[in-house]
């Protein structure tokens, strides 16, 4: 028990001490939190239109490899051309 105990001392100390030099290594480089604010702002705008243009292109590819499905038999190619077509009439 005592061994676990002087364990989890010297865990919780370890744990303290990167808590401590990261957040002195986080107040080195941002001088102000106004700059923090920026930065994380700017950052969420790229995020954003990053997520939109991937997904634009995931979407266009699926829509892609789906027109490539229409001439399938069976009613499978039916069935593609008709979630194709809802797709593209949306638009």
């Amino acid at each position: 028990m005592i061994k676990k105990t002087v364990t989890k001392v010297k865990e919780n100390n370890e744990h303290d001490a990167r808590k401590n030099l990261m957040e002195e290594l986080f107040n080195d480089f941002h001088r102000s939190r106004r700059q923090v604010y920026g930065i994380n702002f700017v950052r969420g705008i790229f995020f954003g239109v990053g997520s939109v243009i991937g997904g634009t292109i995931v979407v266009a590819l699926v829509l892609w490899l789906l027109s490539l499905l229409v001439d399938l038999p069976g009613g499978i190619g039916d069935f593609v051309q008709f979630v194709v077509d809802i797709v593209q009439n949306r638009n």
